[in-house]
């Protein structure tokens, strides 16, 4: 007699809203989740469900993500299932991929119908293309500025964005580009015109990709008929960060149609320059008034510590993109809350975090379970640096290790060839010299990779300046002894190695233990998004930046900043301003041998970081001329809370709380004892006597 099949019960394990999004009706479902709530798990249940009761078939379940990686776990998680056992189709059938995959795999099968005898190729790299339409275009560009023009026309085809609405569109988002906007939109239209017709056939990019799909399906009948016979479910991840250009491919394969299942945190967009945005996560109920709303806010990542600060943090955040804020709460075990540090120079921070990953190794902590995370790749170097002489073994994420980056490269053969010449004086400006050619301009150059280049070779000018400083007799032939052996000591990379990586690569990643380094204003919010304006989008970009590095973390998280670049320099820095309120201000770290003295906080406005004077400024953590958000029903709420309080106490309405702590909390928006107690006026024993009353009012609003 045959066994009975063994059902796969899709609601095991699940909590009460991660259920009901499993078990919401076929049609429109939008899932808000938070970092570490349990998103892939529940909508890889959902889709489960949906094929075991019949609702759909899993062949004709498409689920896109944004990365291979996501889409791997996605189909592993799907045939762990089948593995488990099921009934009806496997649903290891259904289609987990990538937008760009599923798009090629279309446009192979209807290109024929669509285009004819005419051939496609995808092009493995547009650089060559590109660099022949800037010379076509008479452009005299570097190696980084055709990068930066392709980076640019990625953005553009992405944006949905044509060469020639390309200046207008850049003006009115005020972005930074490469080259002049007309220049540009000429290379743009040079790269198109090239790539069109190459001997007879069409060279597509990744971006012509989900361009020809859409217009394949919005202009021709039949495509369309056979494609959404062939797909009646959509699942959408990270839907936050959908790109216009995706979403048109997404509406071409919907139609008319709701079968629609998106999951999302708006407040994890931190890739809006490559186009993405945000908007068609915050638009969904409107565009599908049926839609069901889920809220995943159980963190089952971090500790309740790690949770607390990550929702002080983007409590803080303004906008539309605040407004739709999760507020996780931590199903972890309690464990240590996270540490901040000030150091006096980013040597001494490397140094310190070195030594406290070593305690964490020594303690037990496998070193692939431990991360630092920074804004800017070239920050690496000092880590690395750091790591190599604390015998800790190291790998660089995203990113190549900072002696093996190309311009690192040129730049040490340059040095080396003028140190073989003769005898050189005033060596820190010799080096300038010599790596003015390969990019170190006197200020920062418009372009990701042009800046990125300029990041790097500044950061090599000034650990030239650090060993000149600690050694003023040094020359260039020793310096380049030294230089090359530092190169050469450093680890290759191990899987079983720290992680270094920016805050970008980190994203959908996480470790045991985090450390957030380099947070001092001008690196975190990054110089060019304050160029913006205190209070503008690219800033708040940064904010959420810094949230998603503080939610990698799932128990140890250490955050710190440097006063000075280098040993001995001016330590003018200022802490970064997310962390206004939020971080105690301590002394340099002292050596192992010496005790911490802890000093006041020097309280600074948390939209533009100045000092602030007025008892009132201090109570808001704001200037009082800094515009921010306010929840004015919660204002309203509070100040008849406190009316009511103030009778049953007999006591003036002042005496619980002033109108500024009220406004200060409508702004904020703590949610747990911690933050409400950050804000200046609540000390102890007010938190006990109203704390309960205030939280559970800022909650019902969440």
């Amino acid at each position: 007699m045959d066994a009975m099949p063994v059902t796969v019960d899709h609601l095991t394990g699940l909590d009460e809203e991660q259920r009901e999004a499993v078990l919401a009706a076929r049609g429109p479902l939008c899932v808000l989740a938070g970092a570490g709530t349990g998103k892939t798990r529940t909508i890889t249940h959902r889709i489960g469900h949906l094929v075991a009761n019949g609702h759909v078939s899993a062949g004709q379940v498409l689920a896109v993500t944004f990365t291979s990686r996501a889409a791997g776990e996605m189909r592993a998680r799907l045939r762990a299932m089948d593995a488990a056992g099921g009934s009806g189709a496997p649903v290891a059938a259904v289609q987990a991929l990538t937008f760009h995959a599923a798009a090629r795999r279309q446009l192979q099968y209807f290109w024929p119908r669509v285009v004819g005898d005419t051939g496609w190729q995808l092009m493995d790299s547009k650089f060559a293309v590109v660099a022949q339409a800037a010379n076509r275009s008479r452009l005299q560009v570097s190696t980084d500025n055709v990068r930066d023009l392709a980076g640019e026309i990625e953005w553009a085809k992405a944006s949905l964005i044509s060469p020639e609405g390309y200046a207008t569109a850049v003006a009115k988002q005020s972005r930074d580009i490469p080259l002049e906007a007309e220049k540009v939109a000429a290379v743009y239209a040079a790269y198109e015109a090239l790539k069109a017709n190459r001997d007879g056939v069409a060279m597509l990019d990744f971006d012509d990709l989900l361009l020809h799909t859409a217009a394949a399906i919005e202009n021709d009948s039949a495509v369309a008929a056979e494609f959404r016979d062939r797909y009646r479910c959509f699942v959408v991840d990270e839907y936050q960060d959908v790109t216009p250009l995706q979403q048109r491919v997404l509406g071409a394969w919907l139609g008319d149609r709701d079968d629609l299942t998106v999951v999302g945190d708006a407040n994890q967009t931190i890739y809006s320059f490559t186009g993405a945005s945000p908007r068609y996560l915050l638009d969904f109920s409107r565009r599908f008034p049926d839609a069901t709303v889920v809220r995943l806010e159980r963190d089952y990542r971090s500790t309740p510590q790690v949770v607390s600060l990550a929702n002080r943090v983007i409590a803080a955040a303004r906008g539309r993109v605040a407004g739709s804020k999760l507020h996780l709460v931590g199903q972890r075990e309690p464990g240590p809350a996270p540490t901040f540090r000030e150091h006096p120079d980013e040597v001494a921070e490397a140094t310190a975090v070195a030594r406290s990953i070593k305690q964490l190794v020594e303690s037990g902590t496998a070193p692939a379970e431990i991360a630092v995370l920074y804004r800017i790749n070239a920050q690496s170097e000092v880590y690395e640096e750091a790591l190599t002489e604390a015998g800790v073994p190291f790998q660089v994420r995203g990113g190549e290790g900072f002696f093996s980056r190309q311009e690192i490269r040129q730049a040490l053969l340059a040095l080396q060839r003028t140190a073989e010449r003769e005898a050189q004086d005033d060596l820190p400006a010799v080096v300038r010299a010599v790596l003015e050619p390969l990019g170190l301009t006197a200020e920062p150059p418009a372009g990701t990779k042009a800046r990125e280049r300029w990041e790097a070779l500044a950061a090599l000018a000034e650990l030239v300046d650090d060993e000149v400083t600690a050694r003023p007799d040094l020359d260039l032939p020793t310096l380049m002894v030294e230089l090359r052996a530092r190169a050469d000591a450093r680890h290759p990379p191990t899987v079983q190695g720290v992680t270094l990586a920016s805050l970008h690569a980190a994203k959908g990643l996480e470790w045991d233990a985090v450390f957030l380094v380099g947070l001092a204003d001008g690196t975190l919010p990054i110089s060019h998004a304050l160029a913006h304006g205190p209070d503008s989008e690219a800033v708040e970009e940064e904010r959420r930046l810094l949230y998603v590095g503080i939610t990698r973390a799932r128990v140890y998280l250490e955050l710190s900043w440097a006063l000075a670049r280098t040993p001995g320099g001016r330590q003018g820095r200022r802490p970064s301003r997310f962390l206004n309120g939020i971080a105690p201000q301590t002394q340099a770290d002292p050596s192992p041998n010496k005790p911490r003295r802890q000093k006041g906080a020097t309280p600074r406005c948390r939209v533009c970081n100045t000092v602030l004077t007025t008892p009132a400024s201090i109570m808001l953590r704001r200037c009082e001329t800094c515009s921010v958000d306010i929840d004015d029903e919660l204002l309203s709420q509070l100040k008849d809370w406190r009316l009511r309080t103030a009778k049953e106490l007999k006591v003036p309405a002042y005496v619980v709380f002033t109108d500024n702590t009220l406004i200060a909390i409508a702004e904020a928006l703590p949610t747990d004892n911690a933050a409400l107690v950050s804000i200046p006026g609540i000390g102890a024993r007010k938190l006990e006597q109203f704390g309960p009353d205030v939280l559970d009012l800022v909650r019902a609003r969440q």
